[in-house]
């Protein structure tokens, strides 16, 4: 038996989001201060840059996590690798290194309860039955899944695609039912949701984070010509067809002020 003290009765440690087995909690504020660091600990928490981590209760259910992100677990946890042998583990780094992934994702099984390590990207609670036949992830975002839900690689249309579009020319796709935890770098309530029915979406720039796995992903010319892209100033665009979901970030992290996706600037004469 565990007791736990100062944890879940901890009032700068909050609970925020839950589905499943999947719990969010979120550092108020970071107490763990100089006074070096005081005032960018202040501004930190006025610009709600938090820590946040995902707590998993497992009851005899088994999760999937990225590698390295176990902070601590308690009660009858049990770790597997989840590499079976040499060839196994060399597929595994193969689709790391093309997706951004860990080469091997750990499952962790039993009874008891598993936290991850702290982040500062906010995190999402997706269910797959949401997204039709899968989901098609950005890369450095995947955290956590039910172990019941299938990997497998995307790869995209052609390398016009990879190199115009701002995008890898591989992406983790997960199938099946169940639920995944996601890093997203930017909060829940800053995405834009689009739900194309036989429709199409472009988008300027490598601004969506997930798609549909059913939708069908290129990149192409903003207008029929070159030079009339160049005219618009707007290039290559990524567009998405079909029928299935996009979630996309309003805004690129770090980009502040700048208005260098804004209009084009004029200047008075007299």
């Amino acid at each position: 038996m565990i007791q736990y003290n100062n944890i879940f009765n901890n009032d700068n440690f909050k609970c925020i989001a839950q589905g499943g087995p999947y719990y969010i909690y979120e550092h108020q504020e970071d107490l763990s201060v100089s006074p070096g660091t005081a005032s960018m600990a202040y501004f930190m928490k006025e610009m709600n840059v938090k820590r946040r981590q995902v707590l998993i209760q497992l009851n005899n259910n088994a999760v999937r996590i990225q590698a390295g992100a176990m902070q601590w677990m308690a009660g009858n946890v049990n770790m597997d690798s989840g590499v079976t042998g040499v060839g196994n583990f060399l597929g595994k780094m193969m689709k790391g290194a093309a997706t951004g992934e860990s080469a091997a994702k750990p499952i962790y099984t039993g009874q008891g309860l598993l936290m991850l390590e702290p982040t500062f990207n906010f995190l999402l609670i997706e269910d797959l039955a949401n997204w039709g036949n899968g989901i098609v992830l950005d890369d450095g975002l995947f955290l956590a899944c039910d172990n019941n839900l299938q990997e497998s690689i995307v790869k995209r249309n052609s390398l016009t695609a990879a190199a115009f579009g701002g995008e890898g020319l591989f992406n983790l796709s997960l199938s099946g039912q169940g639920l995944c935890v996601l890093e997203s770098p930017v909060p829940r309530t800053e995405l834009f949701e689009f739900n194309l029915e036989n429709d199409t979406l472009k988008i300027d720039g490598n601004m969506a984070i997930a798609w549909s796995s059913s939708l069908t992903f290129t990149v192409e010319k903003a207008t029929k010509s070159l030079l009339g892209s160049a005219v618009a100033k707007e290039g290559f665009v990524n567009v998405f067809r079909g029928t299935g979901k996009v979630l996309m970030a309003p805004t690129l992290p770090g980009t502040g002020m700048s208005n260098w996706n804004g209009p084009e600037q004029t200047t008075a004469t007299k």
